[in-house]
């Protein structure tokens, strides 16, 4: 009887679960496992350290598991003498060394490993066989057989299907509660004197605690504190993380989903998404667990539905509009946006109150919520005119779940509305009204919410209608701008004047604190 051929499988950084593809038909006695830990991934941009941190410390924890089951495992820490620093440099050093026949991996998630792959096939010696990502429950080349013959590409659409496919949250073929989305109740301020739970964390054994004095010593020069680091990084973390969600926040995670708080980053967020985009939570688990709470009334429709809705709808959906665009997508510019990325990005050194604490948070724990990132710093990229490739990269850079997949269509197309409607019917353009409906952060704030002009009003107010005018003739045949359209076409020449003066002066006054400092590193591509 012949022996049995051997088998390496390559496991990237965020494929952190035993049930990823590549390890599914896995034979001990026979296959190698090979994970790597290589400063190309870490600096192709400099991510913020906590994500450095977390994917570091989780990649050595899986390993001790496989390892556990006795599996053996190839792990090349970034300390290593002989470290490549690459992923194409690593395999071809195990290839060299094990001989295997295949070499068996899982799809990434970003484009340029996409790429690397491919190469991989034709440089090997070893057969390389790349099989699908059955973590996410919409295949990439489902997604894109929906999206072949339209241009915009609707999450709510997509959701529908999905909900149908799945089941969730549905009863004999209807949506629960006869409707599909409960958005328009999820959209409340929190009132004076609220207090939010207090959110689980993870205190960092001796394993993240070495990876941790590695990140700071190797990265130092990164965005980002690793002081406060507290992410789940085994599976059994991740599941206490999300039982805590589910019964602490799903409950109350709808209403106040959408509002902001000054000092309260967490508010009723999940905070699970490093966790799932790593691997050690999956997609329907997560969805699953919150239909659950809704069907034994542990929580209301409305919470379950919204939160069900960010994963099976949006998070599916963004990864889908990302690889049926690309390589094409990130090019695009609709609105001719080209101003640099200010520098308060990185500092949070700014008097918009709203900003310095969104990126104060951000610094500290390498997150902030939806509405934080869509509506103070994307809304102030988007009306500032901000060019779109800087403000991407600064969201892959400081957010500890960014990976392009993820982080590309959500700002280019939904922050930005760079593609020109593809995902969004509009730009999601907001005055300081909507920041100050939803925050408290106005109160705080050197500048006037309520003064629509001069140097005292808030830069979101006349930033806004200055964004309206600057593109009118892109914007104004848009049906969902017809509103402030019209009052804009209201306005006198007089008024039009002071708002484009005002918004000159504010953006002029940012001249020497623009911040694009050429944080782009090399990569393996």
């Amino acid at each position: 009887m012949p022996a049995k051929r051997r088998v390496l499988r390559f496991i990237l950084g965020d494929q952190l679960t035993r049930r990823i593809s590549s390890l599914g038909d896995i034979d001990p006695e026979h296959d190698i496992v090979l994970m790597v830990e290589v400063r190309n991934e870490a600096t192709y941009v400099r991510h913020h350290k906590q994500k450095i941190a977390f994917l570091f410390a989780a990649m050595r924890h899986f390993a001790a598991e496989l390892d556990g089951e006795g599996i053996t495992v190839a792990y090349v820490r970034l300390t290593d003498p002989d470290n490549t620093h690459s992923f194409t440099g690593e395999l071809e050093r195990a290839v060299a060394r094990y001989r295997p026949d295949r070499v068996v991996v899982t799809e990434p998630g970003e484009w340029r490993v996409w790429q690397m792959m491919q190469d991989w096939r034709e440089t090997l010696s070893a057969t390389v066989e790349i099989r699908s990502d059955n973590r996410f429950l919409c295949p990439r080349e489902e997604f894109s057989r929906w999206a072949a013959d339209r241009h915009h590409l609707r999450m709510e659409t997509f959701y529908r299907g999905m909900r149908r496919r799945t089941g969730l949250l549905m009863e004999a073929g209807e949506p629960e509660g006869g409707r599909w989305n409960f958005d328009a109740e999820n959209r409340k301020r929190l009132p004076k004197g609220h207090r939010p739970p207090d959110r689980i964390g993870f205190q960092p054994d001796a394993l993240t605690r070495e990876v941790i004095a590695l990140v700071n010593e190797e990265f130092d020069g990164h965005f980002g504190d690793l002081a406060g680091f507290s992410w789940p990084v085994t599976r059994t973390d991740a599941l206490a993380a999300l039982r805590h969600f589910i019964d602490h926040c799903l409950p109350t995670f709808g209403d106040f989903q959408d509002a902001m708080k000054t000092g309260a980053p967490f508010l009723y967020h999940a905070l699970l998404s490093p966790a799932l985009n790593a691997g050690l939570l999956t997609a329907e688990e997560v969805c699953r667990a919150a239909e659950r709470a809704y069907r034994e009334g542990a929580a209301p429709l409305n919470c379950a539905e919204g939160f069900i809705r960010q994963i099976l709808g949006w998070r599916e959906y963004v990864r889908g509009v990302y690889w049926a665009r690309m390589p094409d997508y990130r090019e695009t510019n609709a609105l001719e946006a080209g101003r640099d990325l200010p520098w308060f990005y990185w500092s949070g050194e700014t008097a918009l109150n709203c900003i310095a604490q969104v990126v104060a948070d951000t610094r500290a724990h390498a997150y902030a919520h939806h509405i934080q990132r869509l509506m103070v710093t994307g809304n102030f990229a988007l009306i500032a005119g901000l060019y779109p490739a800087q403000v991407e990269e600064w969201y892959l850079i400081v957010f500890a779940d960014a990976y392009e997949w993820v982080e590309l269509p959500n700002v280019h197309g939904m922050v930005l509305w760079a593609d020109g409607g593809v995902m969004g019917s509009k730009p999601y353009a907001a005055s300081g009204a909507y920041i100050d409906r939803m925050s408290d952060y106005c109160a705080g704030c050197a500048y006037d919410v309520k003064l629509k002009s001069g140097p005292d009003a808030c830069p979101f107010n006349y930033l806004y209608w200055n964004f309206l005018i600057e593109n009118e003739d892109r914007l104004v045949g848009n049906q969902r701008m017809a509103m402030p359209y019209r009052t804009l076409r209201g306005m006198g020449d007089t008024r039009r004047a002071e708002i484009r003066s005002d918004a000159a002066t504010f953006l002029d006054s940012l001249a020497g604190q623009w911040a694009h400092q050429g944080v782009q590193a090399e990569s393996d591509t």
